[in-house]
C-alpha cells in the first residue's frame, strides 16, 4: 500500500512539474501594447479613468488635449476594462490596453488628430499639437 500511494505522489508531482514549466500561449492573451518610447521632449499622461465608458468625449481625459510639437501623449488605462487609443487616420493604434497598461505617442507635427477606443465608439478624444 505505501509503494502503490508513494507512486501516485510521484505521478502526481511529476505533472504538476510539467504543468508549471510549460509555455503559455500569448495569441490567447491578446495583443501587447508597445512599450513607451523614450523621448526627449515633454511627456503629457492622459489617464483613462474608471468608468470610462460611460463619459464619451471625457473618457480620455482632457479634450481636447493640447500640446506642443514633440510631446510624447502617453494613455494610462486606470479603468476595470480594457481599452484602447486609436487614432481615426491611422496614425497610431496602441491595441488593447489592459486595466493598468500604457501606451505612448509622440505628436512630431502640429494638427488636430481625433481618436476613438476600438472597443468602445462611443469614447473618443482629440489631440490638438500646436
Amino acid at each position: 500500500m505505501r509503494i502503490r500511494l508513494a507512486l501516485v505522489v510521484l505521478v502526481l508531482a511529476s505533472a504538476a512539474c510539467s504543468i508549471n514549466n510549460s509555455s503559455v500561449d500569448s495569441s490567447s492573451i491578446g495583443p501587447t501594447p508597445a512599450p513607451v518610447p523614450a523621448s526627449s521632449g515633454p511627456t503629457v499622461t492622459d489617464d483613462i479613468p474608471a468608468g470610462a465608458v460611460a463619459m464619451t468625449t471625457t473618457a480620455f481625459g482632457a479634450n481636447p488635449l493640447v500640446v506642443s510639437a514633440g510631446t510624447t501623449v502617453v494613455w494610462q488605462n486606470n479603468d476595470t476594462v480594457a481599452h484602447t487609443s486609436t487614432s481615426n487616420t491611422n496614425g497610431w493604434n496602441s491595441g488593447t490596453l489592459q486595466p493598468g497598461q500604457s501606451f505612448g505617442f509622440t505628436f512630431t507635427s502640429p494638427g488636430t488628430f481625433p481618436y476613438h477606443c476600438t472597443i468602445h465608439q462611443n469614447m473618443v478624444g482629440t489631440v490638438t499639437v500646436q
